[in-house]
């Protein structure tokens, strides 16, 4: 029996995705190690093995097919680009993807006037004020923390997840735009949903009955 690899988003989607799993029987007990330095997991008896990945890697890991199912946020999937089926919604890790900044930012995007955004989403970032709001922008690729950029001038707003708001609030921001919503997501390799699609529609059945 050939392996089903599924790559999962280190941290707490990963946490969740096996929490889930374990619900429709799939467990993988040496993961739940905090030590292990192992890379990739293996289930002999139910044919799986899981590897953790960083979250902006899933995608292409899963579009290439190193693995043949991931579990990643819309966000890194929007993000990203890559080829694959997106086959379900796992309710959780929910968030906003959403425009963010002072509130004398609000005119400037009303205006449609030129600014810079920051963001360590440009692709989407891009996409949104680009083919949505037809707004030129300048956007700023940022990795740390973005609500920064505002405060200290080096953008006039911000593009990034919202889960509270409570960091926004404790900084003088706000939301000014929701972009989507975004929550953990299944994808599944094209040419792995067409050889293993059997088993992996399985999965996804008994997870949409639990779900």
């Amino acid at each position: 029996m050939r392996y089903i690899t599924f790559a999962l988003a280190k941290g707490r989607l990963a946490k969740k995705t096996m929490a889930l799993l374990e619900q429709i029987g799939i467990f993988c007990e040496e993961m739940k190690d905090e030590k292990t330095r192992k890379l990739i997991f293996v289930n002999e008896e139910l044919g799986l093995k899981f590897f953790l990945a960083k979250a902006s890697d899933v995608p292409t890991y899963v579009e290439y097919g190193a693995a043949d199912i991931g579990v990643v946020g819309k966000d890194t999937i929007l993000e990203e680009g890559r080829q694959f089926y997106e086959v379900m919604d796992l309710g959780f890790g929910k968030c906003r993807m959403c425009v963010c900044g002072p509130e004398s930012a609000k005119e400037l995007l009303k205006r449609n006037e030129l600014i810079r955004v920051g963001s360590k989403y440009p692709g989407i970032a891009k996409d949104y004020f680009y083919h949505k709001k037809h707004q030129t922008v300048e956007i700023i690729k940022l990795n740390g923390s973005v609500e920064l950029a505002p405060i200290v001038g080096l953008s006039e707003v911000i593009v990034d997840i919202v889960e509270t708001g409570s960091t926004l609030r404790e900084n003088g921001l706000q939301v000014l735009e929701e972009i989507c919503e975004c929550s953990a997501r299944m994808v599944v390799n094209e040419v792995s949903m067409k050889m293993e699609q059997e088993r992996i529609m399985n999965i996804i059945n008994q997870l949409k009955e639990v779900i």
